[in-house]
């Protein structure tokens, strides 16, 4: 038996913990610079408060009910996803930290009553950090999914904790649940599913595995047998991540190439110290580019390239000499750039590489780069930084933010008696 664990509205939540005067009011986060909505409470999904509603559409709606919003607090909230993860490990030894706000645990040799040991979970996690969770429970890790999606559906009848034990649960479950919601499936698989009259879980599972094979993939097909209670997707304990980037909204429009040049590399750099935090090397990088969505006054343009690396690198000066190239031929004069992000792919260890015989990675660079990041993590970030880059004096816009109430000793809460 597999448990999926997610912090219920885990952004808003966080914010509650510290200021409980936010309980029962409606609550949303901003993305970066205050643009969009990434997080509500359930009173704020009530006033009808979409994800990644334009924050200046609504300000109107904000207002009238008093919505309290605040700016995305990563500080706060990474470390509040830490201490929820800590305690959780303690019910499995087998956990997959799956998001910020989401794991896996491998119940296997649970004798307790599965509904029981998730009540206590929950109770545990609420009374030492305050998140609430909810708790999905069955063979397999997409079945988990589905009986999370209705613990959270159903609070009051679950207890949000609901096991799938039986054949007949895993049926009703698979009968409710829409194609589009379940893990894995996503929008483009969802619209062939419906081509061919299949809209709920239930009739994905009937298909034929020669049609989910050949139009959904060999990873649709595990999916499909792993809802029938096959289990077919495997547990990650892999720390290391499979994809890094770095995105950003500027706090105002850039109209240079220079500019916008700046800041891609600025954002390389960010992700290669990333990179080699975790010892691997990338053959694959990403570089998009956009104009503001909603001015009027200027047609949208986005356009983003991935570049294949001629050899496996983390070296910053190697990935921003590749960035540089695909923001050359992506960036379009007089236009108003309002959005950038650097993403790197496709990664390999640095100690199973094994060297080409005619195209590697300056072997010069792996020891610049190690003195580079023992300085900026002794002294500060940025303290050592290409002459390519900006200057480190650009700002988030983050007008709602809160303290940094568990990392920063001067933020912490102060109690009088």
């Amino acid at each position: 038996m597999y448990a999926l664990i997610d912090c219920n509205n885990f952004f808003a939540s966080c914010e509650r913990v510290f200021n409980p005067s936010l309980n029962n009011k409606p609550v949303v986060v901003l993305s970066n610079n205050d643009g969009c909505v990434i997080a509500r409470s359930n009173e704020a999904k009530k006033l009808g408060i979409p994800m990644g509603a334009p924050a200046f559409q609504f300000e109107a709606l904000f207002e009238r009910h008093d919505v309290a919003i605040y700016s995305t607090n990563f500080a706060l909230y990474s470390d509040m996803s830490r201490r929820v993860m800590s305690i959780l490990s303690n019910y499995s030894p087998l956990q997959e930290i799956y998001s910020i706000d989401e794991c896996f645990l491998d119940l296997s040799g649970i004798l307790e009553d599965l509904q029981k040991y998730g009540i206590k979970m929950r109770k545990h996690v609420f009374k030492w950090i305050g998140i609430p969770i909810s708790i999905g429970i069955a063979p397999t890790k997409s079945l988990a999914k589905v009986a999370n999606r209705i613990a959270k559906k159903f609070p009051e009848k679950t207890n949000n904790v609901y096991v799938i034990d039986t054949e007949s649960k895993r049926e009703k479950a698979l009968k409710w649940i829409d194609v589009e919601d379940i893990w894995g499936v996503g929008r483009r698989n969802a619209k062939k599913l419906y081509a061919i009259n299949v809209f709920k879980g239930v009739e994905f599972t009937e298909l034929s595995e020669a049609w989910v094979l050949k139009n959904m993939t060999i990873t649709g097909l595990n999916l499909q047998r792993d809802l029938k209670g096959i289990p077919s997707i495997e547990m990650d304990m892999s720390e290391k991540k499979k994809s890094i980037a770095t995105t950003r909204t500027f706090e105002k429009e850039y109209r240079s190439f220079d500019e916008v040049k700046e800041r891609v590399v600025t954002f390389t750099m960010l992700c290669a110290e990333k990179l080699r935090m975790q010892h691997s090397l990338c053959n694959s990088l990403m570089v998009f580019i956009e104009t503001a969505r909603f001015k009027e006054s200027e047609e949208f343009y986005s356009n983003s390239m991935l570049i294949k690396l001629p050899f496996p690198t983390s070296s910053s000066l190697e990935l921003v000499k590749f960035a540089e190239e695909a923001v050359q031929k992506i960036y379009k004069n007089h236009k108003s750039y309002k959005r950038a992000g650097v993403v790197l792919v496709d990664f390999v260890s640095e100690k199973s590489y094994q060297t080409s015989l005619f195209f590697n990675s300056n072997p010069k660079h792996k020891k610049l780069m190690e003195a580079m990041d023992r300085v900026n993590h002794k002294y500060g970030s940025n303290l050592i930084r290409l002459a390519s880059q900006d200057k480190g004096t650009y700002k988030m816009k983050q007008q709602h933010l809160s303290r940094a109430y568990t990392t920063k000793i001067d933020e912490i809460l102060e109690v009088s008696l």
